[in-house]
């Protein structure tokens, strides 16, 4: 058998090939028709989109995309024409969540605000959403869900409706994933009407799909000072972003907050278990061994005249400062897809140990709660 997959999706490489399983790695953007019209399988990411166009006429009976997201991939051809796909739900949620605490962080620290006094929105309360949500919530924050598909389904306890968190909340951050139309749309979600109906100086995160958030409407809400800040990993049109856009928002990144290592091996492993399953490859319970780690996996605060929000700040950035990814896409916007295919290593709060001095009980109980070792 043949499989064609991604060549920047990590740990791939050597897995199926010991099977006798022959392997085509290829920039995601670079796989076409001619590409796949002998494959019996795909390993793809988000820069493959998967559609007629892609796989008339060929062998392919299996895709799996190493991301959550799977709007890249048209589900209706593929149930009709008999090929099967697979997503990686929750891969990367501990990444986002890693990312989002970096982000409030920084907020907190450029806005000066407490996170005690601040009520924090979530649109999208799934693998992603509700890890950012615990973790707000450790944080101290007032955090308000939305969630209309688990709404219905698990009754409205514990959801609000949107109107209600774009009223009331100081930052609403999307976690949806793209649906154009329905029920429960998503494309376009923060439109005009969104914005008429914001509370003064409110703050907008997206890091879920570009194109819930209208570009053009962004930059008006700005113009009109509707919100006080944004901050986005994911773009509309990427990657050819607004550079107009970019000048506007506080922080901006080029689409990774699930690209801890952690998050991609996860990626990897549930796509190699989901194409070993359907070809009976006995991969079943694959996951990587050599996942690297940062030279530096200790961190020592002195927790001595700092206040619970700045210990725990701290310990958060020390993993991983938003701040790093926003200035280098200042620099080069234009190299947007180069950043994303060659971003450096990250891990998760688990990799961790904190050392603490001074430390107050609540401090090590949320740590603990976050991840960290201590």
């Amino acid at each position: 058998m043949k499989i064609i997959a991604d060549n920047k999706i990590p740990f791939l490489k050597g897995v199926f090939e010991p099977l006798g399983v022959e392997m085509e790695y290829c920039p995601g953007n670079e796989i076409n028709a001619a590409t796949v019209k002998d494959a019996d399988a795909l390993i793809i990411r988000t820069r493959t989109r998967c559609n007629e166009d892609l796989l008339k006429g060929s062998k392919v009976k299996f895709i799996a995309t190493a991301t959550i997201g799977f709007d890249h991939i048209d589900t209706h051809y593929c149930d009709k024409n008999g090929i099967v796909w697979k997503n990686a739900p929750g891969c990367n949620s501990g990444s986002v969540m890693q990312y989002m605490a970096s982000v409030l962080t920084r907020l907190a620290m450029q806005q000066n605000f407490s996170f005690k006094t601040s009520t924090l929105g979530v649109v999208g309360v799934g693998n992603v959403g509700s890890k950012v949500a615990a973790m707000a919530s450790l944080l101290g924050m007032n955090v308000l869900l939305n969630d209309p598909p688990r709404a219905r389904a698990e009754g409205e306890t514990g959801f609000v409706p949107l109107d209600e968190i774009i009223r009331k909340a100081d930052i609403i951050t999307f976690h949806v994933p793209l649906n154009r139309g329905g029920t429960d749309n998503t494309f376009h979600l923060f439109d005009d009407e969104f914005v008429k109906k914001l509370k003064a100086g409110t703050t907008i995160i997206n890091a879920s799909r570009g194109e819930v958030v209208s570009n053009n409407v962004l930059i008006s809400a700005f113009k009109q000072k509707r919100i006080k800040a944004a901050v986005l990993d994911v773009w509309e049109n990427e990657p050819d972003i607004d550079t107009g856009l970019l000048s506007l928002v506080s922080i901006a990144t080029p689409h990774i907050a699930g690209y801890s290592m952690d998050g991609k091996a996860n990626g990897t492993a549930m796509a190699v278990r989901a194409v070993s399953n359907f070809f009976n490859l006995g991969l079943a319970n694959w996951y990587p061994n050599n996942i690297p780690v940062p030279e530096k996996t200790e961190i020592e605060i002195n927790c001595s005249g700092l206040s619970l929000q700045q210990v725990i700040g701290k310990a958060i950035i020390s993993t991983y400062d938003v701040l790093n990814d926003n200035n280098r896409l200042r620099r080069s916007a234009h190299t947007f897809e180069h950043q994303r295919n060659n971003y450096p290593l990250r891990r998760e709060f688990n990799t961790f140990r904190v050392k603490l001095h001074n430390a107050a009980a609540e401090s090590v109980d949320i740590l603990k709660r976050l991840g960290f070792k201590i």
